[in-house]
């Protein structure tokens, strides 16, 4: 009965020293994966920061600053406008004078539909 005793001892011994080895690799994996993940974060934020870079000097190298395409809208608005008064100016009589002509103009008939 002693030896019995002696060999359950020994499998409880084996079977919570293989727990153990088992919580362990559970850890180490839970270590490498944490490790792979933030070199992961770290390698995007990397290529994301040189990404940004490099659209910022295309940006700046085609297209100008902000303040530069802001300041060449606001300018081709203001030409746009100054026309448009011009034309204004210039065609408002003209056309005044037609409507007042078509509304002068009035012919006197009976409607195609009014029966006699």
């Amino acid at each position: 009965m002693a030896s019995n005793t002696q060999g359950i001892q020994q499998l409880l011994a084996a079977e919570k020293k293989a727990a153990d080895k088992v919580g362990e690799a559970r850890k180490r994996k839970a270590r490498r994966l944490k490790q792979a993940k933030d070199e992961a974060t770290e390698e995007i934020e990397k290529y994301r920061s040189e990404r940004e870079r490099t659209f910022k000097e295309f940006e700046a190298k085609h297209v100008g600053s902000r303040e530069g395409v802001s300041n060449k809208i606001d300018a081709d608005t203001r030409v746009r406008i100054d026309e448009m008064n011009r034309a204004l100016t210039t065609q408002k009589e003209p056309v005044i004078q037609d409507v007042l002509s078509f509304v002068y103009a009035i012919k006197t008939e009976v409607h195609k539909n009014q029966r006699d």
